[in-house]
């Protein structure tokens, strides 16, 4: 992928006979995706600018600009949409773009090494940071001041401060 892009949407299947379509916008607020201008296709090789939007259950119903059949839609299924990030308004304090962490060493506190941002999830509970280690099974981690009470962009990491138990667990105490 271009440097500097940052993906804000994908398409989904056909909706209707007409050319129009799901999307699925990755934006705070989702029709906000029309704001930012032509959409690119990862490679940049194709561009495509929102006609209409409306929203729908858990996405938007769109029409983009040249696609006027269910056909033309359907081969557009799954397709993800980025704008340059110079597009993108700057983010407030505690608020990050999750292409700005993804990558990041993870570190404690003591600056130990714990592996790398691989993603950043969000079932419905709140955000998970996924951290990638050297080895073994990946962490998956509550993005929470507590948890990662620092992101330092400018230095290029995260710190994480691991839990020592999680609630529910049973510490596994003989003397207990």
């Amino acid at each position: 992928m271009p440097a500097g892009l940052i993906c804000i949407a994908r398409i989904g299947a056909p909706h209707g006979v007409r050319g129009a379509m799901r999307l699925w916008s990755f934006t705070a607020e989702p029709l906000a995706v029309m704001d930012y201008g032509p959409l690119a296709t990862k490679d940049g090789a194709r561009s495509f600018e929102i006609a209409t939007a409306r929203p729908a259950k858990d996405h938007l119903v769109v029409t983009l600009k040249g696609v006027a059949t269910r056909e033309e839609a359907e081969r557009l299924n799954g397709l993800e949409l980025y704008v340059p990030r110079d597009r993108l308004p700057p983010t407030e304090d505690g608020e990050y773009y999750h292409a700005d962490l993804i990558g990041l060493p993870a570190i404690t506190p003591a600056g130990e090494p714990l592996g790398r941002v691989l993603a950043i999830h969000n079932f419905g509970a709140g955000d998970i940071i996924e951290i990638a280690p050297p080895q073994g099974a990946t962490l998956l981690l509550p993005f929470t001041n507590a948890v990662v009470p620092t992101v330092d962009l400018t230095a290029g990491h995260v710190v994480i401060e691991l839990p020592t138990e999680i609630e529910g667990d049973t510490p596994n105490h003989p003397e207990a």
